[in-house]
């Protein structure tokens, strides 16, 4: 026999009860699809200057995230303090999804051990969304500079210690980082020269106000191709516009490069959080942004907010060692 659905009879406050219940319960369940609709302009924060990498990588994506939410994603360059200026603004904005922070988050993993004064805590008031590209870095110099290949550089450098003056996105940027690690395992000197960002930094050399730059390939490639500057070699696995590797140039450093990602204010409603992270997946899926991202020898990263987390954690940890060490400090 088939039982009967209510084997007893309600009374008329259990059945109010019950409908109140039934009521709050399709509340709730509307409540995450309520949490990731947009309501009004999203903000994009780059927190360097226009040109580098992090600001074509936002040109490239906010339009496409502005159709995918039905709302104009509008895209905010805020230089200074390696980054921190802009991600601070983000660290402190309604914890809605509606700001949001693009940069490369090597810059995020290094700022608590640079910056003792520092006005936001990377791991407590940012949330990450999603990683966005690995872009490996360019060494390249002015055509002043007496060097064709890493080997000539390397060697000209011991020659004239502090001659070379190498330009970095900012105190405690990764490509600072990368910079101060290879000299140290070279045995040689060079001067850093901080600026506002990877697109500054690059003119810098362009110009000869510095002579060498480790810096992204998406922001610096360009500058080679138009013979402004002289490619030397470039990190990770593969030759990127006919460069050497660091590995077949013998240089230390061949994993360095910029990681590029998304985040967001902590204690954004997960619902929201995960909505931008399948739409950002999908957008860097699409076949016109791999091919330009891949034409500036970068390479796409996705994956979840919780792998992106797992990232950030370790890489705090492990460059945090690099500048104890080398005693760097943030200004």
């Amino acid at each position: 026999m088939t039982p009967s659905r209510f084997p007893f009879r309600l009374s008329a406050g259990a059945l109010k009860g019950a409908a109140l219940a039934m009521l709050a319960g399709a509340t709730l369940a509307t409540q995450p699809a309520t949490a990731q609709n947009f309501e009004r302009p999203v903000r994009l924060v780059v927190p360097f200057a226009p040109g580098g990498t992090s600001d074509i990588l936002a040109r490239l994506i906010g339009p496409k995230l502005s159709a995918a939410i039905g709302q104009p994603v509008v895209i905010e360059n805020k230089p200074g303090a390696a980054g921190n200026l802009g991600a601070d603004a983000v660290a402190k904005a309604p914890a809605d999804g509606h700001t949001l922070l693009l940069m490369d988050v090597g810059s995020l993993a290094t700022a608590p051990s640079l910056f003792s004064d520092l006005t936001y805590d990377p791991a407590k008031d940012l949330a990450p969304v999603s990683m966005v590209m690995f872009g490996p870095y360019v060494l390249a110099v002015h055509e002043s500079v007496p060097a064709k290949t890493a080997q000539e550089l390397i060697a000209y450098a011991k020659a004239n210690p502090n001659k070379l003056a190498i330009a970095n996105s900012g105190v405690g940027a990764a490509n600072h980082i990368t910079a101060v690690q290879m000299a140290k395992e070279l045995g040689i000197t060079w001067k850093n020269v901080p600026y506002k960002g990877g697109a500054a930094a690059s003119r810098a050399v362009v110009s000869g106000e510095s002579g060498v730059i480790i810096n992204g390939s998406t922001a610096t490639l360009p500058f080679v191709s138009n013979k402004q500057l002289v490619g030397l070699a470039v990190t990770g696995e593969e030759r990127v516009a006919g460069l050497p590797t660091f590995k077949e140039a013998g240089l230390p450093g061949g994993d360095a490069g910029t990681w590029q990602g998304i985040l967001t204010r902590a204690g954004t409603p997960p619902a929201m959080v995960a909505r931008l992270n399948a739409e950002i997946g999908k957008i860097l899926e699409t076949p016109d942004i791999k091919a330009k991202i891949a034409e500036q020898g970068g390479v796409v990263r996705t994956g979840t907010p919780a792998e992106f987390s797992t990232w950030l954690k370790d890489a705090t940890t492990r460059w945090g060692g690099i500048i104890k060490e080398a005693g760097i400090k943030g200004s």
